[in-house]
């Protein structure tokens, strides 16, 4: 008869069997995916103890499922410039996961978008998305139209086309795209209007991130970074410290950048370096919020200009260098992998004391290994960034009661959620053996939620 420590023994032999048999599978269908790769392998490491001690989920056959998108939608978008010009280019929609709700994540216009980097931030959404509490599936959607240096009217006949393919697969009970990088309140109105043109009615819920005097939600241009900035804070709070009296570091040119930024300072911090993709700026005096707002968002100047209106602080041309620059607190919130290795090492020299991922998967795996390695408090991804799409949601509910919500009572809810998902992450850390551990935290809490509505739905 076997003892206890024989019965784990075969357990854990058994979830080490099937997570292992399952990557390799993985890697064999998406050999050149690398982004998908990387964002599975850093799940899948986390996932072992869970396996373990829920068999159930193996019997189900849940991470082979749970990791092959429901589907992939890849189509032609052709559009005319303003000199006459035909210009094609390609559209996605990664529809992954709908157990929790419909399909629910951004579209990104980008010259880097492809297949891989889709379907990686696809499932980084199931996680994300079932954090938040909200019900909502995963998905994710673009192009490799580059929106920069493209009039408006480019811009519009270029979105309506877009949509005119992806009205097929979306609506508010199916699937709810919202922006991205290089899709803000502009796009997402051409596709609003081009989806309620073609069917013929006004669907408010089918898009979020709409203008809010247009169905959109108060609070949503904010929410990503000011939720960024709460989950950090109460992650530094468990520890003693705060953003309060703290030197801060953000990169990026978006709004999630941005509002990281705003509430970085109303909570104290001097905030001394930010990005985009031609450099960055280091202000020893701490940022100009109002300036940085003047430049991105009302005239799209880049951030070089920033020294012509504060001639003291210092503009540097390679933007991967911000991270040189020491700081308390570093706050990613460009683009995916854009901390490596060698970034991070300086950051731990320099006696940086905790980092935010406000984007998605901005730290290679060797990075995080880094911080974690030297007692680096780390916010990752899908629990950091997670405000975006929880308010997103908010707007959805919105939409369907005919309400607008203040901002002040959005901003309430956001800071609640985020409180909520930091506590769910330090929850299941502790259960699954991974005390403190948010990274871990994150994936077994995202994890437990969507496989067990999976388990209950029956192998479909």
């Amino acid at each position: 008869m076997k003892n206890i420590n024989d019965t784990t023994r075969d357990s854990k032999k058994l979830a080490n069997d099937y997570v292992h048999e399952v990557y390799e599978l993985l890697k064999r269908r998406n050999s050149d995916e690398k982004e998908f790769l990387q964002a599975t392998r850093e799940i899948f490491d986390s996932l072992r103890p869970v396996f373990a001690q829920h068999p159930e989920y193996i019997s189900n056959g849940v991470l082979e499922r749970l990791t092959e998108p429901d589907r992939i939608i890849t189509f032609r978008v052709a559009w005319e410039d303003d000199q006459g010009k035909v210009h094609v280019n390609r559209g996605y929609r990664v529809q992954f996961n709908s157990d929790l709700g419909p399909y629910k994540g951004g579209i990104r216009f980008h010259p880097s978008v492809n297949t891989s980097i889709m379907k990686f931030l696809a499932f980084e959404q199931i996680f994300k998305n079932a954090l938040t509490g909200q019900p909502i599936g995963a998905g994710k959607g673009g192009s490799d139209f580059d929106p920069k240096g493209k009039s408006e009217r480019e811009v519009m006949r270029f979105v309506q086309s877009f949509i005119t393919e992806l009205s097929k697969y979306i609506g508010p009970d199916m699937d709810v795209p919202a922006g991205d990088i290089g899709v803000g309140k502009r796009e997402i109105g051409y596709m609003f209007g081009q989806y309620n043109r073609l069917k013929g009615g006004y669907e408010a819920g089918v898009f979020t991130g709409k203008d809010p005097e247009h169905g959109g939600s108060l609070g949503r241009k904010e929410a990503t970074g000011y939720g960024t900035v709460y989950f950090v804070e109460e992650m530094l709070k468990d520890k003693g410290l705060s953003f309060s009296g703290s030197t801060v570091v953000v990169s990026g040119s978006g709004n999630v950048s941005t509002y990281a930024i705003d509430k970085a300072i109303q909570l104290g911090a001097k905030v001394i370096a930010c990005s985009d993709s031609s450099g960055y700026i280091y202000d020893e005096k701490g940022i100009d919020l109002k300036t940085i707002k003047y430049l991105k968002e009302e005239n799209n100047f880049r951030i070089r200009d920033y020294v012509k209106v504060h001639p003291h602080a210092e503009f540097n041309d390679d933007c991967t260098k911000i991270w040189t620059i020491p700081c308390d607190i570093a706050l990613p919130c460009a683009t995916q992998n854009e901390i490596d290795e060698k970034s991070a090492r300086i950051l731990v020299q320099n006696s940086v004391k905790a980092i935010g991922e406000g984007a998605n998967m901005p730290c290679t795996m060797e990075a995080i290994n880094r911080f974690v390695a030297n007692d680096v408090l780390f916010a990752p991804a899908k629990a950091a960034n997670a405000g975006g799409v929880a308010v997103s949601a908010m707007e959805m509910s919105q939409n369907s009661m005919r309400l607008s919500w203040t901002t002040e009572e959005v901003d309430e809810k956001l800071l609640q959620i985020m409180k909520d998902i930091y506590s769910s992450c330090l929850y299941a850390a502790d259960t699954y053996g991974k005390p403190g551990n948010l990274i871990v935290g994150a994936n077994v809490a995202g994890f437990l939620k969507v496989a067990d509505a999976m388990v209950a739905h029956g192998i479909r």
